[in-house]
């Protein structure tokens, strides 16, 4: 019986388009490099920060100043360049009353934090799982929420908008739920494992209760 529903942030709870890309603008920008068209720093939502940039550079000595540079922007002015989806805090409210919410996202933790307490939401999540030094792919987020809780992995569903977060999900047993009104596309959700796609907060109120 299903139980725990660990939440992306990004394309899921937020629309953090536009402070993530003007992050990656300025990243570029500090390194003189050409920033990417709007498309590719869209392709750029959703994967950990260290693979984005390791397309870039391959010395990890690189990477790092990337990832600061980005997170300089983004701790001071990204992430208050967010909304919540409409209809994402009725959602939240009301699933909350029938199973446990965690966040996993790919974001820096401490960002994540920040966001979802600015966004006065912080308060429905048990627990909220990110990016580290030692785990930022989706895989092994979910597996430290997993282990650190003793949550059986029939229990529990990961709900997000992009291939990753399914990718995460099947390579940790969990069911994968798939939206539509993020970034990520139903095709790539579907090739990739979702067992289910919703459209809007309500339908996965619908489905889920």
């Amino acid at each position: 019986m299903l139980k725990y529903l660990f939440f992306d942030l990004d394309g899921t709870l937020v629309d953090s388009s536009k402070g993530i890309k003007n992050a990656f603008h300025y990243t570029f920008s500090k390194l003189d490099m050409p920033v990417p068209d709007e498309a590719t720093l869209s392709s750029f939502i959703g994967p950990p920060l260290e693979t984005t940039f390791s397309h870039f550079f391959d010395n990890p000595t690189q990477i790092e100043q990337a990832i600061a540079f980005f997170r300089d922007y983004y701790q001071e002015k990204g992430i208050h360049e967010v909304r919540l989806y409409d209809d994402i805090a009725f959602a939240l409210e009301t699933l909350s009353q029938s199973y446990q919410l965690f966040v996993t996202t790919s974001k820096h933790e401490p960002s994540a934090h920040q966001m979802l307490k600015a966004l006065e939401v912080d308060n429905y999540f048990t627990a909220i799982y990110g990016s580290t030094p030692q785990r930022f792919v989706k895989e092994d987020v979910i597996a430290a929420c997993l282990d650190e809780h003793n949550i059986t992995p029939n229990r529990a569903a990961i709900i997000g908008d992009t291939k990753f977060d399914m990718i995460g999900g099947k390579k940790r047993d969990i069911d994968c739920i798939g939206v539509t009104w993020g970034f990520g596309e139903e095709d790539d959700l579907v090739q990739h494992g979702a067992s289910t796609i919703v459209a809007s907060p309500k339908d996965l109120i619908t489905h889920l209760t």
